[in-house]
């Protein structure tokens, strides 16, 4: 037993060996590549590309020119076919490969153990299995937590600030993605704290849309709460018609959603996120390990509120929650 788990060593090290490292790679004469994967297409509404810009200017930002000093490959796909986008990336292959949303991740842990990913988003990457800890990730996955499971409990402490008696929300979640079902949990502890009712809609599907919204409009919601879910990014014209028609508040995870016609967003800022994503890509691109890279939580927090929507659904915004607010958008 002794003599195979030597045996099992020394072939490992010598594995190690041999592989080359990407400074080795980079010092061979080839640019780096770097693959960006995206579950929202870049045409979308609240557009994944802004991300992508903004993490193409970090990059600017640390010196590194695009055709120049790397190759930028961008993929996106809705969820069911993100993992034919992952494999195509790892196929080129890249040297480090970018992801947003959990369905990403996913799709890029299932592709590959080896090439270094970098979460630009994530819910809680430890439940959902992709690091071992935030201080400590281990294995090919570092980057950014979003923590959008853990600000539920404010973001509806919000709507019940700004909606006077409300007592039935409804949210909608993905169960298919376990960032989302840690969302709808955190919803249900939220609302027993909070003494409102929460309705489950469950979103997996484009075609699940008009079921929930009926449904919603059937058990006479008060507010719509939406979870960090990218499908939503997509059909964000199709939900704020069905708000505006029915006069219902709604809740979002990013300001975009406020800022094209939504009531109240409370999450850490995007863009600067994807600024921070260059960070950790240029680290690995020096020689770090990934797994050697604490995952980085946000620090700073905006609170969004759009008073032309609160106006057209006759809602008074109390003074103490315009006081809180980091952006009113009139």
């Amino acid at each position: 037993m002794q003599r195979c788990t030597i045996g099992l060593l020394l072939a490992v090290t010598l594995v190690l060996l041999v592989m080359p490292s990407a400074a080795e790679v980079r010092q061979s004469g080839e640019k780096p590549r770097i693959g960006f994967l995206s579950p929202v297409p870049s045409n979308a509404p609240t557009t994944a590309h802004r991300n992508f810009e903004a993490f193409r200017q970090g990059l600017r930002e640390l010196g590194y020119i695009e055709g120049q000093h790397l190759t930028l490959e961008y993929r996106e796909a809705l969820p069911d076919r993100l993992a034919e986008r992952a494999a195509e990336l790892v196929r080129l292959p890249v040297d480090v490969l970018v992801t947003w949303s959990t369905p990403a991740i996913q799709a890029a842990q299932q592709a590959t153990t080896t090439i270094p990913i970098v979460m630009g988003a994530s819910g809680d990457p430890i439940q959902t299995g992709f690091v071992a800890s935030l201080a400590r990730p281990g294995g090919n996955i570092t980057g950014l937590t979003m923590l959008s499971a853990e600000l539920t409990a404010k973001r509806l402490e919000l709507l019940t600030q700004l909606v006077p008696g409300l007592s039935r929300v409804a949210v909608f979640w993905n169960p298919a993605n376990p960032a989302m079902v840690l969302e709808w949990q955190e919803a249900q502890a939220a609302a027993r704290r909070l003494g409102v009712q929460v309705q489950s809609l469950e979103i997996r599907g484009s075609d699940e849309f008009a079921r929930a919204f009926a449904a919603a409009t059937r058990e006479h919601a008060q507010a719509l709460y939406f979870t960090a879910e990218g499908l939503f990014s997509i059909h964000l014209p199709q939900i704020l018609a069905f708000a505006a028609r029915i006069r219902l508040p709604t809740s979002f995870h990013r300001r975009a959603f406020v800022a094209a016609g939504g009531l109240m967003s409370y999450a850490a800022d995007s863009p600067d996120r994807y600024r921070r994503v260059a960070v950790y890509v240029d680290k690995i691109l020096k020689g770090a390990k990934p797994g050697d890279l604490p995952v980085e939580q946000p620090m700073n927090f905006a609170l969004v509120i759009n008073l032309k929507t609160a106006k057209a659904l006759g809602l008074t915004i109390p003074p103490s929650i315009l006081f809180q607010a980091d952006e009113v958008i009139r």
